[in-house]
């Protein structure tokens, strides 16, 4: 943050890092450039605005005619309870994993590279669904340059290795520091887990700096079956992600992934009603514990976010249809009925 910034600056840098669209976080980026000071001390902060502005509307403007390819395609819109992204080595299994966990149609064949573009699957665990996207893989040799972009929207990210591989050892700290000199730091800080701590950094009020929690998924676990592998491999790489074991091949393991990021992001389930008409007990809105009963209204509409009053609510909180204002915390399994 440079010094003595102006509140409109700061008000458009905390709307970027709350930005989850291209649309949003290019406005945002467009706010933070007109409103900084302009003097030697923000040059480099300019720069680098002005680099951003340019990435998204190049994305933003899609394909270009007789060149290459690039635009929105590469950045895919959030759905679902949350955004989690697959990256990993050439060789790793990640589509593999995806098509068994998503059932979508990722390219899987036994050469590096076969995913060029970002992938969304969904992964249903229970009534709610979570947004998995395959990225193509990190290696030393490249990166695909939109990559970076494609991750700002997630929640989190998958870090799928071949536990069967001994190149796994080099090959996941080359990932790790492939990312962070983009600025995108692997973490182990899952809001729902004890041992969540942020990175201690001078950089983590770098605007642009980006965290992802990340766990650690152990794929082909058919081809080296000892379960002291993962332990020795977090050892000796010294890492703290969570670690999940799993078989693209036989399946094992990949029911532990819904359910893990279900309570790692602390998804909460929010069921809604009509006045006068029965409760939609099929397709809850999500928030993360903290939400309200005005986020809930948001997710229903803007506008009944906006002229909301006060609500009914059944839970395990409350008692059956208590009246509840627009800042009244939601619970898993909530049942709210707006009234405006």
């Amino acid at each position: 943050m440079p010094t003595n910034v102006t509140p409109e600056y700061k008000k458009a840098e905390e709307a970027y890092r709350k930005a989850r669209e291209p649309r949003d976080r290019l406005d945002c980026l467009k706010e933070m450039f007109r409103t900084i000071p302009k003097h030697k001390g923000t040059e480099h902060l300019q720069a680098d605005i002005k680099t951003r502005v340019k990435q998204l509307t190049e994305e933003l403007a899609g394909p270009k005619k007789g060149g290459r390819r690039s635009g929105p395609s590469h950045v895919v819109r959030p759905d679902g309870a949350a955004q989690v992204c697959l990256i990993g080595p050439p060789n790793s299994g990640k589509s593999s994993l995806h098509a068994s966990l998503t059932g979508s149609h990722s390219d899987v064949g036994p050469y590096p590279y076969t995913t060029h573009q970002p992938i969304p699957g969904m992964l249903p665990y229970e009534d709610i669904h979570f947004q998995l996207v395959d990225l193509p893989p990190v290696s030393d040799e490249f990166m695909e340059p939109w990559l970076i972009n494609a991750l700002q929207p997630a929640d989190g990210a998958l870090l799928v290795v071949d536990i069967s591989d001994p190149d796994c050892l080099e090959q996941v700290p080359m990932v790790i520091e492939r990312l962070k000199e983009k600025k995108v730091f692997l973490t182990t800080a899952w809001p729902g887990m004890e041992s969540a701590t942020p990175e201690e950094s001078s950089e983590t009020e770098d605007v642009f700096r980006l965290d992802l929690p990340t766990v650690m998924i152990a794929n082909k676990s058919d081809l080296d079956p000892d379960p002291q592998e993962i332990e020795i491999l977090e050892e000796l790489l010294g890492l703290s992600f969570p670690t999940l074991t799993m078989s693209a091949k036989t399946g094992d393991g990949l029911d532990e992934l819904g359910s893990f990021l279900f309570r790692a992001l602390e998804i909460v389930r929010v069921y809604t009603k009509t006045p006068g008409k029965p409760a939609d007990n099929d397709k809850p809105f999500t928030v993360r514990r903290g939400g309200t009963v005005h986020d809930v209204a948001g997710l229903v509409h803007k506008d009944i976010a906006r002229d909301l009053k006060f609500a009914r609510m059944w839970g395990e909180e409350v008692f059956d249809g208590q009246q509840v204002g627009p800042d009244h915390l939601v619970t898993d399994g909530d049942l709210v009925e707006l009234h405006l």
